[in-house]
Formats: C-alpha cells, structure tokens, sequence
C-alpha cells in the first residue's frame, strides 16, 4: 500500500504539529510528493514536518499566492489559558504564511502578537529571545532565517508550557496551528482545483491523534466553550476526509472543509 504525506510511524513530541496543513502547489505544474521520510520532526504514529521544512520542500513546487490567503493580525484579547493558546497557535501558523508571501509587515506585526500572547502564557521570554532575529532577517529579506527562527520560536513556546505543566495549552497550540494551515490550504486548492492538490489534505492519522488528545485533556480546557467548537469542527473534517476513502477529496470537500475552518478560525481570532 502506497503510504500517504505524514503516515510514517515514530515517536516524537506533537509540538512539530504546527503548520503541517499548510501545503500547496504551483498552479503551472502538477502536485509533488514530499519525501517525508526525509523530513525530521513526528510524533506517535504520525509523521509532522518542521514548518521550515515544508517549506524549502515547496519552494520547488512554484508560487502559490500567499498574499491572498494571509490573514490580518487578530484583535482579539482572550481571557481564559486555552483560547490564548488556540489564538497562538492560528498567529504562529499565519506567521508562516506572511513568510510565504514576503510581507515584511505582516511579519513585524505578528510577531508582537506572539509575544503578547505568550506573555498571557507566561512564556515570553522563550519568544523575546527569537523575536529581535525575526524582525531583523525579514527587513533584510532572509526568508530562511525567518522561517527557522519561527520554528525556534514555536519548539520554544510549546517547550515551555510542557514544563509549566500546560500540557493541554501546548496541545491547542499544536491543534489551531494544523487549523490555520489546512484552512489556508483549502484556500489555495479551491483557486485552482485539481485531485493531486487535493490529496495532500489526506491526514486522517492527525486528527484522531488529536481526538485522543482532546479526550486526555483536563476539565478546564476541555469544557471550554472554543475548544468545544473546535473538537466538534475537526470531528466533521475528518468525517469528510474519510468520506472520500483512498481517492483525493473532491472540489465540494474542500470547500466544505475550508467552510468549517474558516468558521473555526473566526471563532478563535475575533
């Protein structure tokens, strides 16, 4: 049986989770495989790239219009550990999409929103020490450096909240990362259909991990009102994924898939 993007099985932390839905190709030539054996970062029976890894891997795939599927930094200033966390992880995640599309401002801005979050978080410091390289490679174009210190950035927070004892927070984290990611791939297939783009939403292995997750976490986080909504939403997506069975989702799934994230992503970002 011909393995899937992110069906190998190993054994490292979820935190690489951020951003593994963040996948697309050129519109000017038919979809790639991403030799994921090749790639570093997984977790409990589901290989997870590292963010810049997929994307030096894209690089080779053309230039899809990031710009379009970049969202403005979120306003919103939650209250309560687990909807910081969830609005983190979309804010990370968009981070790297502002990477994609060059936006040096989009950049800057987002990177204040990461530490005002992980300053509610407690963590800010593990991201004040990355975040001086982020401002200054992006001025100077050094996209590279960009990515690799938002992926420091990303191994850092998370880190952190797992030895703060928030392991539920550093899962949400993980989760709304994946979120951002398969909503701004959604986008990008939706522009310009075709089924090999599609296959690369095939991921049915992360969402039961993050099913099993969900089940573990404690009373707080899981009773609250947005992570709630969240389970319930990755529920239906997955339930459409495998609808489709061994074939590439069609154009209707996709949409209907980037229709439940992006309803999912309002909720956590406004």
């Amino acid at each position: 049986m011909n393995k899937r993007p992110w069906q190998i099985h190993t054994t490292l932390p979820l935190a690489a989770a951020l951003l593994a839905g963040v996948f697309a190709v050129s519109a000017q030539q038919p979809a790639q495989k991403i030799d994921v054996s090749k790639l570093s970062y997984a977790q409990s029976e589901v290989v997870i790239p590292n963010p810049s890894e997929v994307f030096a891997a894209l690089d080779k795939m053309g230039s899809p219009n990031w710009s379009k599927v970049l969202n403005p930094p979120s306003k919103n200033k939650p209250i309560h550990p687990p909807e910081i966390a969830m609005l983190l992880g979309t804010v990370i995640a968009n981070g790297f999409v502002a990477v994609e599309a060059k936006d040096k401002g989009a950049v800057d801005e987002i990177g204040r929103k990461v530490i005002e979050l992980a300053d509610s978080l407690g963590v800010r410091e593990e991201v004040i020490r990355h975040s001086n390289a982020i401002t200054n490679a992006a001025k100077d174009g050094e996209w590279n450096t960009v990515r690799t210190e938002l992926d420091k950035a990303k191994s850092s927070v998370t880190g952190a909240m797992e030895k703060l004892r928030s392991r539920d927070n550093s899962q949400l984290i993980s989760i709304t990362g994946w979120l951002r990611g398969t909503q701004a791939l959604t986008s990008l297939i939706m522009a310009d259909y075709k089924p090999e783009r599609a296959e690369l939403l095939h991921q049915p292995d992360i969402l039961a991990t993050f099913e099993k997750q969900f089940e573990t976490m404690g009373k707080g986080a899981k009773e609250n009102k947005r992570v709630v909504e969240l389970r319930e939403g990755l529920k239906k997506v997955k339930t459409i994924i495998l609808s489709g069975g061994t074939e590439p989702l069609s154009e209707k799934s996709v949409g209907e898939i980037n229709a439940i994230t992006t309803e999912l992503l309002k909720a956590i970002e406004h």
